[in-house]
């Protein structure tokens, strides 16, 4: 048991059980995504590999193990073949900082909130170098508008989070946890005597965060009527796999992290049970259903045009972050004006 409680120890059994959680959850998030595209289109989806298709990620994978991995003539080839690990090493780090339950986490850092966003803004360099390394005119085309598509998303982002900062008064993500307890009337999404904006504020940080992680119906980064497969379009075998595998990842990172900062991470919703696997239980379960939101909205709502698609941001999102912040701050100063004048 002392071996176990070194803390390098400790950090590499995270590690490693990080890896796995993303290889599988990516696999089986994969097949629930196409089983819930075939309920939505009236057809069975993957029920051929194993029992209701349990052993369809498996055959998937070997089916990409087996290709061979060509670099096509013209590429950069050193961007080119790093692009997949770059895109693919920022949702991993992100994940070691979340909160899974009261004492369950691999590093609590005191910034912990400034660490996952620091890292995942690296997703789309990673994108950017792979559209451009691969001299692609496709791929290119794709590149920019992934840039221009997630400069223009991070802005209303950040501001919802400094509004939650405002709030919370801390960067770490255990503490703005436990400020949720007692309860869901307690859980920042229903804080409206702070700011009566916040269920609002959340709808933004969830359209960003499909905006960010280039979901439907915002994935312009793989606009296959448009684009071919966009940033994708010269990778083939497992350098495409990774890239699918980092889009997953991506998902259940902007899962966790609006869990932890709206739906009071492992506290339970009725004030009891948030205790020891209790807490994992009650942070999966509220990360899954919001997983499960992403996968119905990209097979219900068509893909907006592109320049539709930055006036939602410029135009609407960043205004209204920005009302829901200045009143934030105007409804955290009101006691502290009241109690000066009277």
């Amino acid at each position: 048991m002392t071996f176990l409680n070194l803390e390098p120890i400790r950090i590499l059994l995270y590690v490693v059980a990080i890896c796995a959680f993303v290889g599988l959850n990516a696999a089986y998030l994969v097949l629930a995504e196409r089983k819930i595209a075939g309920r939505v289109q009236r057809r069975p989806g993957p029920n051929e590999a194993g029992w209701g298709g349990l052993m369809q990620p498996f055959a998937d994978v070997g089916k990409l193990l087996a290709k061979q991995i060509l670099v096509p003539a013209g590429t950069d080839t050193l961007l080119y073949r790093m692009a997949p690990l770059m895109v693919m090493a920022p949702p991993m780090l992100c994940l070691m900082a979340v909160p899974y339950a009261e004492h369950f986490v691999a590093r609590d850092l005191n910034l912990g909130l400034l660490f996952v966003f620091s890292f995942g803004s690296i997703n789309v360099m990673a994108l950017m170098l792979g559209g451009w390394a691969s001299r692609n005119k496709y791929s290119i085309i794709s590149s920019a508008r992934v840039v221009s598509q997630n400069v223009a998303y991070e802005i209303p982002m950040l501001l919802v989070v400094i509004t939650l900062l405002m709030i919370t008064g801390t960067m770490s993500l255990q503490e703005i946890t436990v400020q949720q307890a007692g309860g869901f009337w307690h859980w920042n999404v229903f804080r409206v005597w702070v700011n009566p904006l916040m269920p609002v504020t959340f709808i933004i940080f969830f359209i960003c965060m499909l905006a960010e992680t280039n979901r439907a119906p915002f994935d312009m980064a793989e606009a296959e009527s448009e684009l071919v497969a966009g940033v994708f379009t010269e990778y083939g075998g497992m350098g495409f796999g990774v890239f699918f595998m980092a889009e997953y990842s991506n998902i259940v990172v902007g899962c966790c992290l609006a869990t932890v900062l709206f739906f009071g991470g492992w506290q339970s919703p009725i004030g009891i049970l948030s205790g020891g696997a209790w807490g994992l239980v009650w942070f999966m379960l509220k990360t899954y259903a919001l997983i499960t939101t992403v996968m119905w909205v990209r097979w219900t709502f068509p893909r907006t045009q592109f320049y539709l698609l930055l006036n939602l941001s410029w135009k609407i999102l960043i205004p209204i972050s920005l009302f829901t912040l200045l009143l934030t701050g105007a409804m955290l100063k009101l006691p502290l004006l009241w109690k000066a004048l009277f």
